[in-house]
């Protein structure tokens, strides 16, 4: 096993030196996209036990702005950029996995989520010695728009997936389809909050 990362690592140091930027990429993408995948995981998890927790009193309780009423694929809801519709089943009882419970579940899993991602990205991938407050006020900044955008998008199809599929499965898709949305705006966001050639003050 030691002889195999020894091989490795000068495999990578020879690499590292004839292709400096191509490697610095390289090692960027890569761990960027180990640690967002370990805050997919854990996303999916409170995606899909918080709402329970929450119970269905608060997933019967409608919380959406705007609402704007809307029909796809013979289904009816209202779309909304903040909040889920409330989720019945053909008798009309509320399904776990939607309204203000699964609201306050998508922001909380997502946030905790930043919380572990943002100081992993910043002192592993990115290596980053700028100001802490200025990164994460804009990494918090670019973290409400992005969650803006999603949930714009997720009630657009999650209406429909409830008709159809189990609210496991649709949390798998929110998982995945928020996170890779997240992931390929996040890195460019943090390309910009942690600059290139960032050097620790030398004390005079």
């Amino acid at each position: 096993m030691n002889n195999i990362k020894e091989k490795w690592l000068d495999i990578w140091g020879d690499f590292e030196k004839k292709h400096p930027k191509l490697a610095k990429w390289l090692y960027q993408i890569f761990y960027f996209f180990v640690f967002s995948m370990m805050v997919t995981v854990f996303q999916y998890l409170v995606f899909t036990f918080l709402p329970g927790i929450l119970g269905a009193g608060l997933a019967a309780t409608e919380f959406m702005w705007p609402q704007v009423p809307m029909k796809l694929f013979g289904v009816e809801f209202t779309w909304s950029i903040l909040g889920y519709n409330v989720l019945r089943d053909a008798s009309g009882a509320v399904l776990i996995g939607g309204g203000l419970g699964y609201f306050i579940s998508y922001e909380v899993g997502s946030f905790l989520a930043q919380c572990i991602n943002f100081p992993l990205q910043r002192n592993i991938t990115f290596k980053s010695h700028g100001n802490v407050a200025y990164q994460a006020l804009w990494y918090f900044l670019a973290w409400i728009v992005i969650s803006l955008i999603c949930n714009g998008f997720n009630n657009l199809w999650m209406p429909i997936a409830s008709a159809y599929v189990a609210p496991a499965v649709y949390n798998l898709l929110v998982t995945f389809i928020t996170g890779g949305v997240s992931m390929i705006i996040f890195f460019f966001v943090f390309k910009i909050i942690f600059p290139e050639g960032e050097k620790k003050q030398s004390a005079e």
